[in-house]
């Protein structure tokens, strides 16, 4: 007992989201009357915050720099614009469209990153700028009205499934892929623990090791034979774990993951260490333009037309997510892993307060309360440490 509290207590950011995940979960299950744990629910769920958890990944790196990105709601927008003109009005390729899309989404970037790395202007102040800009440029080119219907092989980037074998009731390809991850998580963190008592470094007990495996193991099947149930594995589900797992990869393993943590843990000092600081902010911003261009190819495709008031309060949604995660509001701390939790737990709160008859009102007022709990609790650890 001693040693799940110590790991708790040093992991606290990570394990504290997971567990009001969980809980938030199980209150909505049992007040739905079982209706957030069906398949077709948790099916919807990943449908439905899958743009907002893209557009989470993206923000968590911003914020981790020290900065923030109010523009990608609209951004968004007006790549989901374009995408659709290219593919009704100029009759393009839905693969040609979706690469100028995301060539677009870059050249946004650069455009605000430039301003904020190099002009050095507040990245509030540009990206509020942005936001403004590109919603009213959404607006002039869709000239007020919707685009649809988009081609059918635009719309299964949002709503196609990975095709099954056999003829089996229950989809046998995600009943696999739950094995997959399964073993491949079991390799990665007997890896990882070898390693950590390779340096001797502390670790967990074998028996909590062991617990904690097997209940993660549980977990995961549990999710894709529920997967199974319904439709099988989403096309989007795909994606984003490679945006999850590429990201994660970046952020933990390589030097410009390494730089990132160190402009927003203090810009000076890591310039003097000989950390090219204008340009890891300037990669920020573009790598968020193309994710904001990814977000909104996914909404467009979801609704199958683009409309001009796409991607309202998306910005909210991504940075309410980053924050929650574990994400601090003065840089240099944040976990891809954390912002994708808080984003489910944005989700989950949305979808359980539907599924019991919430109003929006109600819906708006407990997930600002969420988000200001998450953030004060953020601010009383690190005071608490600093004591």
């Amino acid at each position: 007992m001693d040693n799940l509290m110590q790991l708790l207590k040093n992991n606290i950011r990570q394990y504290g989201m997971i567990i009001a995940l969980i809980l938030i979960m199980i209150l909505f299950g049992v007040l739905s009357g079982g209706l957030l744990f069906e398949p077709i629910n948790i099916t919807n769920l990943i449908l439905q915050n899958s743009y907002i958890l893209v557009l989470a990944i993206g923000m968590v790196l911003v914020i981790i720099t020290g900065h923030i990105d109010l523009s990608v709601g609209s951004v968004a927008a007006l790549v989901g614009a374009c995408a659709a003109i290219m593919m009704v009005d100029m009759n393009l390729h839905p693969v040609v469209a979706v690469i100028l899309s995301l060539l677009l989404g870059a050249l946004i970037g650069a455009w605000q990153g430039f301003w904020i790395a190099y002009v050095r202007i507040p990245a509030f102040i540009v990206t509020l700028a942005g936001m403004l800009l590109f919603r009213g440029l959404t607006m002039i080119v869709l000239e007020g009205q919707s685009i649809s219907p988009l081609p059918e092989g635009f719309q299964k980037i949002s709503a196609g499934f990975i095709p099954d074998f056999g003829n089996a009731g229950t989809n046998l390809v995600a009943i696999l892929a739950g094995v997959i991850v399964t073993v491949l998580y079991i390799i990665n963190e007997v890896k990882a623990r070898k390693n950590q008592q390779k340096y001797k470094f502390e670790t967990s007990s074998t028996p909590l090791f062991i617990t904690k495996m097997v209940l993660i193991a549980i977990v995961v099947n549990v999710f894709f034979v529920a997967l199974a149930s319904y439709a099988g594995i989403p096309n989007i589900l795909v994606l984003l774990a490679v945006l999850i797992v590429g990201y994660s990869i970046v952020m933990n393993k390589t030097v410009m993951g390494r730089h990132i943590y160190a402009v927003g843990g203090n810009e000076k000092a890591a310039g003097l260490s000989g950390v090219k600081t204008k340009k890891v902010t300037f990669w920020v911003f573009v790598n968020m333009g193309v994710l904001a261009a990814i977000s909104g190819l996914i909404f467009t495709a979801r609704l199958n037309a683009a409309i001009p008031r796409a991607g309202t309060n998306f910005e909210l949604d991504a940075i309410a997510a980053a924050f929650i995660g574990g994400a601090s509001a003065s840089g240099g701390i944040g976990t891809v892993f954390g912002a994708i939790i808080g984003g489910l737990v944005m989700g989950v709160l949305n979808n359980g307060m539907s599924l019991i008859g919430l109003g929006i009102d109600w819906q708006q007022g407990i997930k600002g309360l969420v988000l200001l709990l998450a953030v004060a609790f953020d601010i009383y650890n690190k005071n608490k440490r600093a004591a």
